[in-house]
This record gives C-alpha cells, sequence and structure tokens, in this order.
C-alpha cells in the first residue's frame, strides 16, 4: 500500500466536525455525551471518525470470531490517528435465516446506509462475509457514498473425513444424496457431521461468500489479498488492523466509494466472478450494488464478458481445490495478474492510486490452483445467461458444475407448484420420473419463495440415486447455493408468482436447455401460451403487514437486482446534520 501520508485536514474538513466542533448547545451536548462514554476531548476531537459495522452474532458461525477482529480493526484505527467507533449491525447466518437471509439482504443494506447517514462519522470499516452480508454492506455504503473499506470474513479451514478433505456445502450435497441412495448410512453420516465445518469463517468452497468477497476485492474495497485468508489465520488479523489503519488515510484523502465503484471496477468484478467459476448469485448481487452506485449492469454484461475469459481457478464446486489452497498460491491478486488483458488497470483501488500497482509483484505459486491462459479450466467464464419463451427477461446457468451431456437437453416436465410439495411428492412412484424428465419448480422466486430462496437444486428421486443418476435438468425462478452443482437453470425472469411464463408449465410439456445457444424454450405454440396466459390468476399476497408486506411491494426482479425500488431509484439525500 501507499506510503505517503496525506496532508492532515483540517478539523473543519471533517464530516464529525458538524457533530462535535461548533460553537452551540448540540456540539457542547455531544461532547459531554461523548465524556459519559469514557473519552477525553483530545482523544477524538478533530480526529477522523470510523464506524466500524460489525456482523458478528452467537448464531453466525461464519462471523463468530468477528467481534475479535473488530478489535484488530480498532487498533489499526487508533494507530492511524483515527477514532473507532463500533456499530452492531444485523447479521445475516445463511445456516439458520429462514424462510433466506437473502430476504433481509436489503435490510441491512439500508440499515448500513442510514447508520452512516445520521451518525457523525467521516468514513467506515464493513466486517461481512457470509452470503448476503458482502453485498448489503456495499450497497448501503455506496448509497452513503462516505470513504470505507471492507473486511471480508474470510474461509473456514478445509473439511476432513477419515481421508478425504471435504468443501462444506458441496460435499454436503454429495452425500446427502449418497446416503439416500443407500451407498453410506448414518455412522458415517455422524462423522461427516463431525468434519464439515472445524473452525470459524465462511464456506471454504468457491461458493457465494468467497465468490462476493473475491468481487469486492476485485472492485477495489479491500486491502491486497484479503478475501482469501482463512478466517483463523493469524494473517486474518494483521489485514483487519491494516484495513483500520487505511481508512483513516482515506478519510484524509477524501476518497469516496464513488471513486472507486465505477464501471470499470464493476466489469472487472464481473469478469472475475467468471473466471473464478463463482456463484452464480453475484449476478442478482453485483446488478444490484452497481445500481447503487448509478451503473447500469445487466445479464447481457455478464454474457459478453463471459464469452472473453476462460475460467482459471480450479475450485470446488467446479474444480479439485479449496480456499486456503486458492490463497497460499496467490489470491485474488496472482488470479488477476493472470486477466491483466481483460481488466481496466488505471481505476483506483482503496489501498493504491490504480490497480496496475496494486497487482505489480504478484505471483502464481502452485499453476494446478490458479491455472495459466494456456490451460484454462474451460474455456469460457463459468455462468450463461440464457433467453428464451421461458425466461424473456433471462436466466442463468453455471453450466462448469453441470454433466456436460445434459448442456443440451429436450425432456418433458415434472412441475411441482412450490418447495413443500416437492419435498412431499418428489419420491412418489406415480409420477414416473426418470432421468430424461426436466423437475420445474415454481413459486421460489423473489415474491413467491419469498425472498428467493436456494431451492434452484433440486433433490432428485431416490430411485433414480439408486441407479446412479446423480444429475437431471432442474428449472426454478430461484436461487443455488454456490457450493452446489448441477444442471440448474436458475433465477427465471419473470418469476411465475408475477406471472411469468413458468407459472404456465404443464406437466408434460417439452423443454429444451441449450447452452452453448445460450436458449431455453417451452415446446408449445405461441397461441397455446397465450391461452394459458389469459386463464392464469395471482396467487394472494405473503405478508399482510410489516417488512415482510413492504417486501413484497418494493422487491425488483432478478434480472434487475433484487433490491427495493425506492432504494435502487437515483437521487441524493441531504445531510441529515441540522446545525
Amino acid at each position: 500500500m501507499t506510503a505517503e501520508r496525506p496532508e492532515e485536514p483540517s478539523p473543519e474538513q471533517l464530516r464529525s466536525h458538524q457533530w462535535y466542533g461548533t460553537d452551540g448547545l448540540r456540539s457542547f451536548s455531544h461532547r459531554a455525551r461523548t465524556r459519559q462514554l469514557g473519552y477525553l476531548p483530545e482523544e477524538h476531537l478533530g480526529k477522523p471518525v470510523v464506524a466500524v459495522l460489525n456482523t458478528w452474532s452467537d448464531i453466525n458461525p461464519c462471523h463468530v470470531h468477528l467481534r475479535e477482529r473488530a478489535q484488530a480493526v480498532k487498533r489499526g484505527v487508533w494507530q492511524a490517528g483515527g477514532f473507532p467507533l463500533e456499530f452492531p449491525v444485523s447479521t445475516l447466518s445463511e445456516t439458520f435465516q429462514k424462510p433466506t437471509p437473502m430476504l433481509y439482504r436489503n435490510m441491512l443494506a439500508m440499515e448500513t446506509e442510514e447508520l452512516l447517514r445520521s451518525y457523525p462519522v467521516d468514513g467506515a470499516v464493513l466486517m461481512g462475509g457470509c452470503d448476503k452480508s458482502t453485498p448489503a454492506l456495499l450497497m448501503g455504503a455506496a448509497s452513503a457514498d462516505l470513504p470505507a473499506v471492507f473486511v471480508p470474513a474470510g474461509p473456514m479451514l478445509p473439511g476432513h473425513w477419515r481421508d478425504e478433505v471435504l468443501g462444506s456445502g458441496t460435499d454436503m450435497w454429495k452425500y446427502w444424496d449418497d446416503r439416500r441412495a443407500g451407498l453410506i448410512g448414518d455412522a458415517e453420516l455422524a462423522e461427516l457431521e463431525n468434519g464439515l465445518a472445524r473452525s470459524p469463517g465462511t464456506c471454504m468452497t468457491m461458493g457465494t461468500a468467497s465468490t462476493l468477497t473475491a468481487a469486492a476485492e476485485a472492485l477495489g474495497v479491500t486491502v491486497p489479498g484479503a478475501s482469501s485468508i482463512p478466517a483463523v489465520d493469524s494473517g486474518h488479523e494483521r489485514m483487519a488492523a491494516a484495513s483500520g489503519r487505511r481508512i483513516v488515510e482515506l478519510v484524509r484523502q477524501d476518497l469516496k466509494l464513488s471513486k472507486i465503484l465505477t464501471r470499470e471496477a464493476y466489469e472487472d468484478a464481473v469478469a472475475t466472478v467468471l473466471a473464478l467459476g463463482g456463484s452464480t448469485n453475484a449476478v442478482i448481487h453485483l446488478i444490484a450494488m452497481a445500481g447503487r452506485s448509478g451503473v447500469r449492469l445487466t445479464l447481457d454484461d455478464f454474457d459478453r464478458i463471459a464469452r472473453t475469459v476462460p475460467v482459471l481457478a480450479d475450485l470446488r464446486p467446479g474444480g479439485r481445490y479449496l480456499m486456503e489452497d486458492f490463497h497460499f498460491a496467490g489470491g485474488l491478486p496472482a488470479f488477476l495478474g493472470q486477466l491483466t488483458d481483460v481488466l481496466h488497470l488505471d481505476r483506483p483501488t482503496v489501498a493504491y492510486p490504480t490497480l496496475r500497482e496494486q497487482l505489480a509483484g504478484a505471483r502464481v505459486h502452485n499453476p494446478d490452483v490458479i491455472r495459466p491462459r494456456d490451460n484454462p479450466l474451460a474455456q469460457e467464464g463459468g455462468v450463461a445467461v440464457l433467453r428464451g419463451n421461458l425466461c424473456p427477461d433471462g436466466a442463468v446457468i453455471k453450466h462448469i458444475a453441470a454433466e456436460p451431456r445434459l448442456l443440451e437437453h429436450t425432456g418433458p416436465a415434472v412441475v411441482f407448484p412450490d418447495y413443500r410439495t416437492l419435498q412431499r411428492t418428489i419420491n412418489d412412484p406415480e409420477l414416473g420420473i426418470t432421468a430424461d424428465h426436466v423437475l420445474v419448480l415454481k413459486g421460489a422466486g423473489p415474491k413467491g419463495g419469498p425472498g428467493m430462496p436456494e431451492y434452484g437444486m433440486l433433490p432428485l428421486p431416490d430411485h433414480l440415486l439408486k441407479q446412479g443418476v446423480r444429475d437431471m435438468v432442474r428449472i426454478s425462478d430461484a436461487r443455488m447455493s454456490g457450493t452446489s452443482y448441477g444442471t440448474c437453470v436458475l433465477h427465471i425472469a419473470p418469476e411465475s408468482h408475477v406471472g411469468g411464463p413458468l407459472a404456465l408449465v404443464e406437466n408434460g410439456d417439452l423443454i429444451t436447455l441449450d447452452v452453448a445457444a445460450r436458449t431455453l424454450r417451452l415446446e408449445i405454440t405461441d397461441e397455446e401460451l397465450a391461452g394459458r396466459r389469459a386463464a392464469w390468476r395471482p396467487p394472494p399476497e405473503r405478508y399482510e403487514r410489516g417488512y415482510g408486506a413492504l417486501y413484497g411491494e418494493q422487491i425488483t426482479q432478478a434480472d434487475t437486482g433484487c433490491d427495493f425500488a425506492f432504494l435502487a431509484k437515483p437521487g441524493k439525500n441531504p445531510d441529515p446534520y441540522a446545525g
């Protein structure tokens, strides 16, 4: 990081001066109340005030170590001459929050924006990492537009079972199917339960968490190499302290997020996600994040960029290795060094005047994990965007994690109106499901889910698993865990709950998937489709009051990022301080 120390701003130039430094009753009151907190005036007056937004909680195993890391962040802020204040904010625990933390992503984004706007802070350190927390914190911070640094929670240690190295999520799905197929029993499952998640931190595969923290680093809002440091590595604490020091310098430079989160930065984040073979969830989140930055990012941008970058990270679920391997192979700086021909190298980051300077000297230490351009895992980015009469506003598939034989397939639909019905009836022999069928799930989109749960990796029937079948074409308006795999078409837009074509699919309809052609078609006539649409009736609203009602009223569709309409719209809010 740059060693040059910018000129110290005068106290009057700090945003927090409005609260603390004026000659009036309110500033007198604020100073008195700060003494009540135990601080002397010389500890905070005239210094950059840094909000440390911490998503720690006792029920979020991905973030359970962030209580300690916040102390390291604050240590760094003090060292650089700032004044840190820790704010507890909503925790979005992927494991425990139902029906899905995606329902609450926008709530954390609102909380982040309004905390940063309404309190006497000059900059922020954002502490998150479990799937939805990264986009939520960055969405809110982008809307508030203060200097900010993101501190990723970091991946957990690799899992272990007997002589196997396990990847959380990915191997959970695999061995659960093995149990349903009768290949392992309860004793093995109990052992697996002990070995899947061995430490604090996010999933150690290239799931949604690592995909989005990598995207954050590619955007330029972390210190270099931050996204892959294992959560329990001592380097993680050093990174947290460095982030605390850096945010004070950013406040002194007045380097706001709007100067970092440009169109070029978002295009580089998309290229990074696709070259990593990352989670399909990143499509929704990056579109929403870009919208908060005033950048119009679309599915077409993802499809365009996917055709220009190969997959170079041999990471599960699409490859073989785990995040600790990636970190010691050189991490994201080394990875981005393989993509310099497609990146915008002259844009700024929070750590360096240009991305080019940030990547200088980065080296790949294991070419099996971070592959060279002449030995890619796949020739094109790991996510494809589909169009057709079944998804007029688009759908996505992580084809790098699918069985190649299914990437061009036509089969009859077996339709489930909702996830509970699917769970109850998937093994009903009367359905007559074969490996050639296409499983179709409705009612799992942004409004219908509600919250667009990760139902997209639809379970296969037990009888097919026992025959050795491990993949089928599956179609839904749901999302899929970034640790999942299979031929799963996701994010169909518009969703079935609002009358999208998915709502009109019937049992036995032929559906054609052609990933190479980027198409998904319902093989019925336009006249038949129009007739079904005329007969369709909307389902009742899911919520009658509260946050759920606000969500149902304001949520947008997957292709536009599932943000709230009133938050995604352009426009600025005035500074809340009235004197």
